[in-house]
């Protein structure tokens, strides 16, 4: 009876409930409200769903992320091995493959004035650089918080993990996605105070047709220039563009589909699982996190805010032939940001499609923000 009494009392003792602390139950709470998101509302539910789920295990089972050499059998979690790819900056180029390989460049070889835009909306990620450091975060953090201000989570762990900042990849992982998915609630109210009824109403010409081969020769030519000018891009850039170069090609579909699919779902389960478990209570639960949350929210809307604003310029020098809604598509959440600025330009006039324009500073934002990662690479001297 003793023996049955001890191996009960052991077992009980081993479940969870004896083990976690308040903050792992707040984040346990806190990724059940993610899951709301991405289920009932929708909110990016591809990235969101795994993100949460892992924020869910690592505080519910710690060891789930334990390294190999923490570990007392010698053996690492199970999502240690998925965090090491992000930590390597394997996930991150591979998940830009993905989007190289669905993303069409056409509207941005159609107006080449798209990349102005795009450049515009990566103001707020500078203005989040020097707050960060305002703040108290050495040089490298500062690099790291700020790409995410440009709306875009695989850069924002690849420079993370490039600048040696991993202790902050989770926070700045996690700050970075969620405001990709709150784009649509956070975009509008900053896009409407900046313009006027007038200029939403603008309706913009069609866009002129892109010939096959300038869409094969845009990723080569972005790629040479690109890279020559700064090679610390090539993983990001370069497998951007090699996507789209699958996809513009036409000779190897099956490349095509696999890196826009069967790859790019793969790569998302293990990146979002994986950053979703570096959320465990100890890490997550600290000022450095609140303030990385803050100044994510400020970086991004200074993106829309510039993008918006070079966008009314743009408006006047062209005598009011560009409507400054779709300069907030520079922020590189794609495709999202640019069906927000379709949204909020359609409220005025049903009949205004912007959705075409806005993807070309959008798909100029993806491009404009591994250069700003690049950038911080090439000032610290990381290759």
């Amino acid at each position: 009876m003793s023996y049955f009494l001890s191996t009960l009392d052991n077992l009980v003792h081993q479940t969870a409930f004896f083990n976690l602390t308040v903050g792992n139950y707040i984040m346990i709470a806190v990724a059940c409200f993610f899951l709301y998101l991405a289920i009932a509302k929708q909110y990016e539910p591809l990235l969101l769903v795994p993100i949460a789920f892992g924020m869910l295990l690592v505080n519910i089972y710690p060891d789930i992320i334990l390294s190999a050499e923490e570990a007392p059998n010698g053996a690492g979690g199970l999502l240690y091995y998925f965090y090491k790819l992000d930590e390597l900056a394997i996930l991150p180029s591979l998940i830009f493959m993905g989007v190289g390989a669905q993303t069409d460049f056409g509207p941005l070889i159609a107006n080449p004035k798209s990349f102005l835009l795009g450049a515009a909306a990566q103001f707020g990620i500078f203005v989040a650089y020097f707050g960060a450091i305002f703040m108290g975060f050495n040089d490298k953090a500062a690099a790291a918080i700020s790409i995410i201000g440009g709306a875009d989570g695989p850069t924002s762990i690849f420079l993370a993990g490039k600048l040696g900042q991993t202790a902050l990849l989770g926070p700045i992982a996690v700050a970075a996605y969620s405001y990709m998915s709150l784009v649509p609630i956070i975009q509008p109210p900053i896009m409407k105070l900046f313009t006027t009824k007038k200029e939403r109403a603008i309706k913009m010409g069609q866009l002129r047709p892109v010939s096959k081969l300038e869409k094969i020769l845009f990723p080569i030519i972005i790629t040479i220039v690109v890279c020559m000018v700064l090679p610390t891009t090539a993983p990001l850039i370069g497998m951007l563009m090699l996507g789209n170069l699958f996809k513009e090609s036409g000779v190897v579909r099956q490349l095509t589909e696999t890196a826009s699919n069967a790859m790019m779902y793969i790569v998302v389960i293990f990146l979002g699982t994986s950053v979703g478990a570096t959320t465990s209570a100890e890490a997550f639960l600290n000022l450095n996190t609140i303030k990385i949350v803050v100044l994510g929210l400020v970086a991004f809307a200074f993106g829309t805010f510039a993008g918006v604003i070079f966008g009314k310029i743009m408006c006047v020098a062209t005598g009011g032939k560009v409507n400054p809604l779709i300069g907030s598509a520079g922020v590189s959440a794609v495709p999202m940001a640019a069906r927000v600025s379709q949204k909020v330009g359609s409220e005025e006039d049903p009949t205004n499609f912007l959705l075409m324009h806005a993807m070309g500073p959008n798909v100029a934002g993806v491009i404009g923000t591994a250069v700003c990662a690049g950038t911080f690479m090439a000032m610290f001297g990381v290759f």
